[in-house]
């Protein structure tokens, strides 16, 4: 298993990166306890252009500042007061495009996650969806900014393979505000996979 490189997260386009990152392996190490799993649906946020991106327009606060960092890079936000959201940010620095990490099926340290969501036996709902996601892994907003390619947080390659053919796509899950850009095809996700949030659209 090979950790994604620099080069991986700082292309232009992020789409390409948010459909490659489909069949890649998340992993923390966080308070000494491993979980790693296998990234399931995705979605991509084109920076300034994008209105249902937090840094549309050229937006810059102290909650996405993050966005704006080198690639490669984590930017965590709290969702509802409560869910934390875990991105992957890419693209050159000043540009704060960055994917969504929105499902994961899990491979190992699912103990950890049961402990960490509360839950009793292992189903779909252990990591489906982001805010799932983050809990199951431990991954909290203080995580934002963490460098993806040290050991804490990272993105790996163990050389599985997803078709084209097994990759559907829809408009992203909860952008209804950004009008015509959250109809936008921008949310990547493994066809007949349990974990998927939302309900595929094609």
């Amino acid at each position: 298993m090979k950790k994604l490189t620099f080069d991986f997260y700082s292309r232009p386009d992020v789409l390409q990166i948010a459909k490659e990152l489909l069949g890649k392996i998340l992993v923390s190490a966080i308070d000494g306890k491993v979980c790693t799993g296998r990234i399931v649906e995705t979605e991509g946020y084109i920076g300034i252009t994008d209105k249902a991106s937090h840094s549309f327009g050229g937006k810059r606060t102290a909650r996405n500042e993050h966005m704006y960092g080198v690639a490669g890079i984590s930017y965590v936000y709290i969702c509802y007061g409560m869910h934390h959201l875990f991105n992957v940010v890419t693209n050159d620095e000043n540009i704060p495009d960055a994917v969504l990490i929105r499902a994961v099926e899990p491979i190992a340290g699912i103990e950890q996650m049961l402990a960490r969501t509360g839950k009793k036996t292992v189903d779909f709902t252990l990591t489906k969806g982001p805010g799932n996601v983050a809990k199951a892994f431990g991954i909290t907003k203080g995580h934002s900014g963490v460098n993806l390619l040290k050991n804490e947080i990272y993105l790996a390659d163990d050389g599985f393979v997803i078709s084209e053919n097994e990759i559907g796509s829809s408009k992203r899950i909860g952008c209804e505000s950004a009008g015509a850009d959250g109809l936008l095809p921008y949310r990547f996700y493994v066809r007949g996979n349990k974990y998927v949030s939302g309900r595929p659209v094609k």
